[in-house]
């Protein structure tokens, strides 16, 4: 089947989300609240409504369960061409609490079953120039299958050393990661670089932008390390004794740092923030934009993500992207 932009696997789920009066929440026995709300979410539902809301075509497969979480799930999904299997534990699910400044904790429910595969029938028919994968356990198994096409992943707050996530980082062309978790963001986006096939790793920074590093950066300077090396002017291990690059593309061992796009409004909920920047960035990449312009592209749709309620229910559209870029 053509026609489609990006193939997204994997991570579609239910949040279930409660706003309360402050983060972290003190002990109390009861807390009155406003009216709790069962919302689509989860990662890859979110890149997937992300990118169709941009005007890409879409194909999206996932496991969900036959349960009241699953019909809310292929509702809110209804508009993608979406493929489903049958998830034996049930629907993902997460309990969100979000504070008044819009940030949040979740405590997250994976449903998953050991062992448990995608069918290939799934997915099989769809021809397309980009696939992203999330990061379910039966998702690790697909990246062999795709050789030859690009491949994209979100680690979100991995810490750089569980053995979970490497599958992914190291087996992704395009690699996104958040920095929350990370005392050491650009030793461990050059560790990807090094160890994988990427071309592209990007670490998010919230209201501090972003970081980039590139195969083709990273390869001049470790050529540049060792070239001083033999020189004689010694020099440092990636990451050891270095600082974050100045924003607006200034260079520390040619890691780019870029900053976030100003709020267009009012913070009403950070959620899906970073599955909009995801989006934001694979249009600009899937229409040949060059790469600051999808980090610009990227934070754009983070931003406004961060100005709407609920985590996925109110991408940014391709017009809506568009202006604000030019503007």
């Amino acid at each position: 089947m053509s026609g489609h932009d990006v193939l997204v696997l994997g991570g579609a789920g239910v949040d279930t989300t409660v706003y309360v009066p402050e983060l972290p929440l003190p002990y109390r026995d009861t807390y009155q609240v406003p009216p709790v709300t069962d919302r689509i979410g989860n990662t890859g539902a979110g890149v997937a409504l992300g990118c169709h809301a941009l005007g890409l075509g879409v194909a999206f497969a996932d496991l969900i369960g036959d349960d009241p979480q699953g019909a809310l799930i292929r509702h809110a999904l209804r508009d993608v061409d979406c493929r489903w299997g049958t998830a034996v534990a049930g629907t993902r699910r997460s309990v969100l609490l979000v504070g008044p400044d819009g940030r949040r904790t979740s405590f997250y429910d994976a449903k998953a079953t050991p062992g448990e595969l995608m069918p290939r029938q799934l997915y099989a028919d769809v021809r397309t120039p980009h696939v992203h994968l999330s990061i379910m356990d039966f998702c690790r198994h697909l990246i062999p299958e795709f050789d030859g096409v690009p491949l994209s992943t979100d680690l979100h707050d991995w810490d750089g050393a569980a053995g979970y996530q490497k599958d992914f980082a190291y087996g992704c062309d395009l690699v996104f990661l958040s920095a929350a978790a990370l005392s050491d963001p650009i030793a461990v986006m050059r560790d990807i670089i090094a160890r994988g096939r990427a071309h592209t790793v990007v670490c998010t920074r919230g209201a501090d932008g972003c970081l980039v590093l590139t195969r083709e950066a990273e390869t001049r300077e470790a050529e540049s390390r060792a070239g001083k090396a033999c020189a004689g002017e010694g020099g440092t291990r990636a990451g050891e004794g270095e600082t974050y690059p100045r924003e607006g593309g200034t260079r520390v061992g040619e890691v780019r740092a870029f900053p976030a796009a100003p709020l267009p409004g009012p913070v009403a909920d950070s959620n899906g923030a970073g599955d909009a920047f995801v989006s934001g960035f694979l249009y600009g990449s899937l229409r040949g934009e060059p790469l600051e312009r999808c980090v610009r592209l990227g934070a754009i749709a983070g931003a406004h993500a961060c100005t709407v309620t609920g985590t996925h229910e109110s991408p940014i559209t391709e017009p809506l992207l568009l202006a604000r870029a030019a503007g």
